[in-house]
């Protein structure tokens, strides 16, 4: 078995793929989404004017220019709502699609049809959104050494399936929660300055990065794969405020230093003083970063750039829902 030394650098976050485990957390949702619509009683408009042994089809049709995602949660929304409905598909995620297009047919029953639409538009519609959004700023950045990153900013419940929504963007995912790599904040050094009262703040986040790299070498913390050769140490990031604690920092080798509110000319003068001190390490700008200054801060040098406005601000993608065709 090939010998895992957690002490050894890290290589990225996880990446957010459509697997198992985002299955799972979809599962609960739709429960969540179809039991807000339906309650106990289930669609009454539909019962009310529709025959039941009705079938038909409809078409999804993008309403606006976008990107798709969350096209894979329709099976499982169409199976809660009755298992004979049938999805048919014709674009996947990642695609780009302008007004007009058409993205796929269901069929089936026509009362679940009705029952089902809002549910997979609220979702697909949600994720399309997101991917949308971080498409538009990975093209901002095209051709500089920047990569765009999301944030932990995201809907309570939704967190994988929107972080997979941004790689459908061609976005990247920082950590997926707490367990998934070490960030030192200014609240970890305010505490830690407690227990070193003397220190500077840019000496406070150097010690945290040592204290972080002892933990992680003697818990042997790593990610969430499993197999011998796909463990890798946790990355250990931590935040400067200003130019002033940087030197310290980088004395300290974290993989990355979160350079938080800094401006253009700020971040370009960090990445000077990162690359005579210290190459290895992987500056991220954040904070405030919009689509306006995002190709300027990309700019100035660094590496990664993480915008929580993908996740807490994108607008849904307008899709709609038409009915193609209606049987006894």
């Amino acid at each position: 078995m090939e010998f895992f030394d957690p002490c050894q650098p890290a290589v990225e976050f996880e990446q957010i793929v459509w697997d198992h485990q985002i299955e799972k957390d979809l599962r609960d949702l739709v429960r969540l989404a179809i039991w807000e619509d339906l309650g106990p009683s289930e669609d009454v408009t539909a019962k009310a004017l529709v025959a039941e042994n009705a079938v038909g089809s409809a078409v999804m049709i993008a309403k606006a220019n976008g990107v798709l995602a969350g096209l894979p949660a329709i099976p499982e929304i169409l199976s809660q709502v009755d298992s004979r409905l049938r999805w048919q598909p014709i674009r996947r995620d990642g695609q780009t699609v302008a007004a007009g297009d058409v993205v796929g047919y269901i069929r089936g029953p026509a009362r679940g049809i009705l029952s089902a639409e809002r549910v997979v538009l609220n979702i697909v519609g949600r994720l399309s959104g997101i991917a949308t959004l971080t498409r538009r700023y990975v093209e901002a950045v095209a051709g500089t050494r920047s990569r765009i990153f999301d944030t932990r900013k995201t809907t309570p419940g939704f967190r994988r399936l929107e972080k997979y929504a941004v790689r459908c963007g061609g976005g990247w995912n920082h950590r997926l929660g707490l367990f998934g790599g070490i960030l030192i904040k200014d609240n970890h050094l305010a505490i830690l300055g407690g227990l070193y009262p003397q220190a500077t703040h840019g000496q406070l986040a150097a010690k945290a990065v040592t204290l972080a790299r002892d933990y992680l070498c003697q818990h042997a913390a790593f990610g969430e794969d499993a197999s011998p050769k796909g463990k890798t140490r946790l990355l250990i990031e931590v935040e400067v405020e200003s130019l002033e604690d940087l030197e310290s920092v980088l004395a300290a080798g974290p993989d990355i230093i979160l350079l938080d509110n800094m401006t253009p000319d700020e971040l370009a003068h960090a990445a000077q003083l990162r690359n005579r001190l210290n190459p290895a390490v992987q500056l991220e700008a954040s904070g405030g970063i919009t689509l306006e200054i995002v190709r300027e801060v990309a700019l100035a040098g660094v590496e990664r750039i993480s915008v929580g406005a993908l996740t807490h601000s994108a607008t849904a993608l307008d899709l709609s829902l038409e009915w193609v065709k209606l049987s006894e």
